[in-house]
């Protein structure tokens, strides 16, 4: 049996803050014209776009040459998250969040593990700093994808990253999203510990 622990890091793709940061010039002077300030903000984009596009191909660099899920066999888990953000419940950026959990049958884990990444790396969940990583684990008998975000009590983010997973993912309407919250999560695996269950922990997702 392989059993496989893989973590990356995920660059903090913050293009705005970034920018802004490196902004050393003289806010009390005169802004100049309209037609001025409508060039620096296009010119602004620009740079943007070219900063987010090398950060990508950057990582896309180094993903091009790791395994994919389905390639793997046995009890393995690939985590993605973004830099200084660690993949542990107690995390201080995870410890009052929760993570909404897929459940795929075999042959879809690589397909679907790509388009999350996609569409994170694109940030298009658009609920700001939320997205802490993401996780895939591949199983005997199903692969499972779930997404962490910061706060478990927003319901209005939750709701958001879940209808953008289901449309990034293309998942039929019935599949099933279960969301749990890094709380509750510890909770149990302190129930099982204390029940002397720990054998259930490698069937815990």
């Amino acid at each position: 049996m392989l059993d496989t622990d893989v973590f990356v890091l995920l660059p903090v793709f913050s293009i705005k803050s970034s920018l802004k940061d490196d902004d050393s010039g003289d806010h009390d002077q005169d802004q100049g014209s309209p037609k001025d300030s409508e060039k620096e903000k296009t010119e602004d984009e620009d740079k943007e776009q070219n900063i987010s596009k090398k950060k990508v191909e950057q990582f896309w660099r180094f993903y091009s040459h790791m395994i994919r899920p389905g390639d793997l066999t046995g009890h393995s888990d690939f985590h993605l998250f973004k830099e200084g953000i660690k993949p542990m419940w107690e995390d201080d950026a995870n410890k009052m969040g929760g993570k909404w959990i897929i459940r795929l049958r075999k042959g879809l884990a690589s397909r679907c593990w790509e388009n999350l990444i996609l569409a994170m790396l694109g940030e298009q969940f658009m609920v700001g700093e939320e997205i802490c990583g993401a996780v895939v684990s591949v199983r005997f008998q199903e692969d499972i994808i779930s997404i962490w975000n910061k706060t478990a009590s927003d319901q209005a983010t939750t709701a958001r990253i879940r209808d953008t997973l289901r449309r990034v993912l293309n998942l039929p309407p019935n599949t099933i999203m279960e969301y749990k919250t890094h709380t509750d999560s510890i909770k149990y695996v302190l129930y099982l510990t204390k029940n002397n269950k720990t054998n259930l922990l490698k069937y815990y997702i």
